[in-house]
């Protein structure tokens, strides 16, 4: 099967399986007759997105500014901390042990302490965004940097090749396939952090904010709207990601989908 067909297939199969998760949900309402407090059927919810749509885009641009600056911020923080401590063995001795108790602290007690020090602004929400990507992009691009052969890295020393070329042309390549898995993953949990940001933090609105005044409010259609924006919000990020991986690594992915297609196919 040609490109086309196959990215008409990606398309296809995804709106297959929203649809039958939407007439599941229909069929279980209607013939259970659960009360819409309960649960809305999906019309209700429908109509619910169309009367309040002004205002759900509204948070929805919210979220996903605080969701873009915060990503950006603790993927860019944890690649530096990830090169500095492969390059300086003692700062990750002194680090990577921090870095590993910081994750066993709930992200809700953090969110409360963020707010206290820098208040009910823009910065505590870009800062707890930011801890949701920070420590997998550093543990992934420390496992990257660690799986260079030590013979290429020999090979090339020997040749003259200074430390600023050894990392561009052989460390760095190899942190490719492990920055974007963790940044794949980084990218739907990094929603999750922006709502609980907005549930601790906020005073600007956004689809968190309004997800908990429907909770408040014991409007079940508001509330399915606001997780269907947010499944929204996940998605657009998680393809913003396999987007820049695609245009930094054209090499790779290309090579790689082509694979994966005939595979497919085959299986």
């Amino acid at each position: 099967m040609n490109g086309r067909g196959a990215l008409v297939l990606k398309v296809v199969y995804p709106l297959l399986a929203l649809l039958l998760v939407i007439v599941v949900w229909h069929l279980a309402v209607a013939y259970y007759q659960i009360p819409r407090y309960v649960l809305p059927a999906p019309h209700d919810v429908a109509l619910h997105i169309a009367d309040d749509w002004p205002a759900l885009m509204k948070g929805f641009g919210v979220t996903f500014i605080e969701f873009l600056l915060g990503f950006v911020l603790g993927a860019g923080a944890g690649f530096v901390f990830a090169v500095l401590m492969d390059a300086a063995q003692p700062v990750r001795g002194i680090l990577y042990p921090i870095l590993i108790v910081s994750q066993a602290i709930p992200i809700v007690a953090i969110a409360a302490a963020l707010t206290i020090w820098l208040g009910f602004g823009l910065a505590p929400k870009l800062v707890i965004v930011a801890l949701v990507v920070f420590f997998p992009v550093v543990v992934n691009v420390l496992d990257g940097l660690a799986s260079v052969d030590a013979d290429l890295l020999k090979l090339v020393r020997a040749m003259g090749a200074s430390k600023l070329q050894v990392f561009r042309h052989v460390k760095l390549p190899a942190t490719y396939s492990p920055l974007f898995s963790a940044l794949k993953l980084s990218a739907t949990f990094s929603v999750t952090g922006a709502v609980i940001a907005e549930w601790t933090a906020s005073t600007s609105g956004g689809i968190g904010a309004y997800l908990l005044q429907a909770n408040s409010r014991l409007n079940t259609s508001g509330t399915f709207a606001a997780i269907a924006f947010l499944a929204a919000l996940g998605v657009v990020a998680f393809l913003l990601v396999v987007l820049t991986e695609r245009l930094l690594t054209p090499w790779r992915t290309s090579s790689t989908a082509r694979r994966w297609s005939r595979a497919y196919w085959r299986g």
